[in-house]
C-alpha cells in the first residue's frame, strides 16, 4: 500500500506517544512530501513529532512534481496538505492522512481514500494497541491540543463499543 501523510496525524500521534500506530497500521511504511518534512522536522524542532519523524526509518521523503496542481491547490490550503494531496496523486496512493476538514474535503472530491488521527486510534484500539480510546481522545484534546467535535467523539467511542461519559 502506498500512503502518504500530512503533518498533524504524525504530530497529534507524537503528541500523546502513539506515533508507533502509522508503521503498525502501514507495515510498509508511509510517504510524506518534503514541505511536511519541514514542518515537523525542521521548522518544528523541539515541538511533538520532530524528533520521532526525523527518526523514523518506515517514513520515505519525496518531492512533488506536478507544480500546477500544487499552486491550485495552495490557493485554498496551506503548503504541506497542498504537497500531501500532490504527492497522493502523483503517488497514485491508496489513502492519504490528513486531518483538517478543508483537505479532507479536497481529497474526497479529488477521489483520495482518507485517514486521519482518530480513526488511526479506532484502528489501534481495536487491534488491541490501545486500552481506551476515550482517554486517547481526552489526551489528545488536551496534551495534544487537538480540537475534536462532541459529535467526532461520540460516534468514534460508539463504534469501537465505549459509550461516552
Amino acid at each position: 500500500m502506498k500512503i502518504v501523510s500530512n503533518s498533524s496525524v504524525l504530530i497529534a500521534l507524537s503528541a500523546i506517544g502513539q506515533l508507533e500506530l502509522i508503521p503498525r497500521r502501514f507495515p510498509g511504511g508511509i510517504i510524506i512530501p518534503e514541505a511536511v518534512w519541514n514542518e515537523v522536522v525542521e521548522t518544528g524542532k523541539g515541538k511533538p513529532g520532530s524528533k520521532e519523524v526525523g527518526a523514523a526509518s518506515w517514513i520515505t521523503v519525496r518531492n512533488i512534481s506536478n507544480s500546477h496542481l500544487f499552486l491550485l491547490l495552495s490557493t485554498e490550503l496551506d503548503y504541506g496538505e497542498s504537497e500531501a494531496i500532490t504527492l497522493s496523486v502523483e503517488e497514485n496512493a491508496d489513502m492519504i492522512l490528513l486531518d483538517e476538514k478543508a483537505a479532507r474535503q479536497k481529497a474526497r472530491r479529488m477521489g483520495l481514500t482518507v485517514l486521519g488521527t482518530v480513526g488511526i486510534l479506532i484502528w489501534g484500539k481495536r487491534h488491541g494497541y490501545i486500552d481506551s480510546l476515550q482517554e486517547q481522545l481526552e489526551i489528545l484534546t488536551k496534551k495534544g491540543d487537538f480540537r475534536l467535535s462532541r459529535t467526532v467523539c461520540d460516534h468514534a467511542l460508539k463504534s469501537v463499543g465505549e459509550m461516552p461519559t
